[in-house]
């Protein structure tokens, strides 16, 4: 999102957390999100045309932890527009598919988060939807892949040495969209009249199976690959383990049991025909090219 802005012209200020690594490219300001005046400091010195909130957390060991990420920071932003600045032109809330909760495979469901993550999302959209002096919009991506991306970057790795595993999840739905897209989409919202206080998903527009896709990612690296398909309980097992290194060190897992709750539900999917009717979005780059560029990006970084 910063390089995309940033490519264009604007100029792009990141409210960064205590101990964040400084942005490489753009201008930042180091702001407490559990302290108003900090925030408010920063929206008063910056006046913002507008805010994308993206900041969020994926990690934690308890709600409040997920709360303390992904609601406050919301809350205390809301909060500082409405103190010093009532001419931002547009609020851009990041939420996630999660906060809708797991679907059938005909359609999402809505306000039925399953797990911590979804649930602490849920609570940030409607702070932003009582928000009704503060024009705004929020996107729901579903699962983000490309560059960078570390939450898929196992999947392709494996591929590379061979192997093609599954935890009972093969046949199981979910919506994905490349991040090139997503960006994309994002700016588009930000900027349409159409869009002020509403809700949208974004995606490739077509449900994949995890069957499917890693085979897709399988056939990009050249290789064959070994499919193992291991039990589902296998991971309440990894789960438990990470909860209990968790218990040791206090030191949160992105594999735990709230995600085990994620993966255990029959579909993750969405459609973006809300976002197709209201602003024109429609996805540019399909599955196969998306993996494409992904391993591209992991071989020439030196990631695999």
């Amino acid at each position: 999102m910063r390089d995309s802005l940033l490519a264009d012209g604007y100029d792009v200020v990141a409210l960064t957390r205590p101990g964040s690594p400084q942005p490489k490219k753009g201008r930042a300001i180091g702001v407490d999100y559990a302290d108003p005046a900090s925030v408010e400091q920063a929206i008063a010195q910056e006046r913002p045309e507008l805010i994308f909130h993206v900041a969020g957390a994926t990690k934690g060991v308890s709600y409040d932890d997920f709360r303390l990420g992904n609601v406050t920071p919301t809350q205390s932003l809301l909060d500082a527009v409405r103190q010093k600045h009532l001419g931002l032109q547009r609020f851009v809330h990041i939420s996630s598919l999660t906060a809708y909760g797991p679907s059938t495979p005909e359609a999402p469901t809505e306000g039925k988060p399953v797990e911590h993550y979804g649930k602490s999302k849920l609570e940030a959209e409607l702070a932003v939807e009582t928000a009704s002096d503060v024009p705004w919009t929020i996107i729901r991506p579903p699962g983000v892949y490309g560059p960078a991306d570390v939450d898929n970057f196992e999947l392709f790795r494996l591929a590379s040495q061979g192997l093609n595993v599954f935890y009972g999840n093969r046949t199981k739905l979910f919506s994905a969209v490349y991040v090139d897209d997503l960006v994309r989409g994002i700016r588009e919202a930000a900027v349409h009249p159409s869009t002020i206080g509403k809700g949208y998903f974004l995606t490739d527009g077509q449900p994949h199976t995890w069957d499917h896709y890693q085979a897709r990612i399988v056939a990009a690296t050249g290789k064959r690959a070994l499919r193992l398909n291991l039990p589902s309980f296998t991971t309440d097992i990894a789960a438990a383990f990470g909860e209990l290194a968790t218990r040791i060190d206090k030191k949160p897992r992105l594999f735990n049991r709230q995600k085990v709750i994620m993966g255990k539900q029959v579909a993750w999917t969405c459609t973006h025909d809300r976002a197709q009717a209201d602003f024109g979005y429609a996805p540019r780059v399909p599955l196969d090219d998306g993996i494409a560029r992904t391993l591209e990006w992991y071989r020439k970084e030196r990631w695999i």
